[in-house]
């Protein structure tokens, strides 16, 4: 089935949705084989992992098309891929949307920036007035080729026009068809709880991110609050950064990675994980390799 189904299914029986970001194909195989449900394509991480680069809209969307086709192939989950502004006009959209759906990705998100945009958690954002954002909802709507394939609208409205503007640019969004709620960055407790009530019967998206401006709390209190989806996008990035950097310290003081082995998968751990026997299998079987 289309695994937009999957997050439709999570709505409708009122269970939040948790998914956790993959800024590569290995990070991604790991998430699905742990049993999360779905997988994010942060375009954070895109950019860091392709670029070594900051999130400021560097990154262009053949570049996120390739990388998100990588991570779509190694994972059996709901796979929720960032599209920043869409790059471009309601054309452009339309053809990142049928790119987006094309490449497997289950949910698309938009999101009301200036091109280049930027984290959202980063200051000197700008935004396109709500008109403009309307329309490249409406294209997206329009472009997709099923409807299990769901639009979600982000709205970066707080930090730069305040909480009411966001709010009011949210319910346009919800009107022009999209199918997912995101309001980025709230700043506090108060601002996360009012969210999930802005639109009856909508579905609300949270995000977490450690040390933005929002409070992190458990998925099932965002549940609890009403939101429908919950996502991690940067976890596993920031953890990644943290062990290889304190591999090097280890490297430069001690010579040698023996200090760390406790803290690493084995060799025959991560050929496992990246299904070394299933394609030996298939090397006996064509012949490439003799038993």
């Amino acid at each position: 089935m289309r695994k937009g189904r999957l997050i439709k299914e999570f709505i409708k029986r009122g269970e939040i949705l948790v998914s956790l970001g993959a800024f590569n194909a290995i990070s991604a195989r790991i998430i699905d084989q742990a049993g999360i449900p779905s997988v994010y394509v942060t375009g954070y991480g895109a950019a860091a992992n392709i670029l070594g680069k900051p999130d400021i809209g560097l990154l262009t969307m053949t570049e996120m098309v390739n990388h998100i086709k990588g991570i779509v192939d190694v994972v059996q989950g709901a796979v929720i891929a960032d599209a920043d502004t869409g790059y471009g006009n309601p054309l452009n959209v339309q053809r990142t949307v049928k790119e987006y759906e094309r490449a497997g990705v289950a949910a698309i998100q938009l999101e009301d920036q200036i091109w280049p945009k930027r984290c959202g958690h980063m200051t000197g954002k700008q935004i396109i007035p709500a008109e403009e954002m309307v329309q490249k909802i409406r294209a997206a709507v329009d472009a997709r080729e099923s409807e299990d394939t769901l639009i979600i609208a982000r709205t970066d409205a707080i930090a730069v026009e305040g909480f009411e503007e966001a709010a009011r640019r949210i319910k346009m969004y919800h009107h022009a068809g999209a199918d997912i709620l995101f309001v980025e960055a709230p700043e506090n407790l108060e601002q996360l709880k009012e969210i999930p009530k802005l639109v009856q019967g909508g579905a609300f998206l949270a995000n977490m991110i450690e040390g933005g401006a929002t409070p992190l709390l458990t998925a099932q209190e965002l549940q609890d609050m009403g939101y429908a989806i919950v996502i991690y996008p940067i976890s596993t990035l920031y953890a990644m950064t943290k062990a290889v950097m304190e591999l090097v310290e280890e490297v430069k003081r001690s010579g040698t990675t023996a200090g760390m082995l406790s803290r690493m998968v084995s060799f025959a751990d991560f050929n496992e994980i990246v299904g070394l026997k299933d394609f030996q299998t298939l090397e006996k079987q064509y012949g490439l390799i003799k038993e």
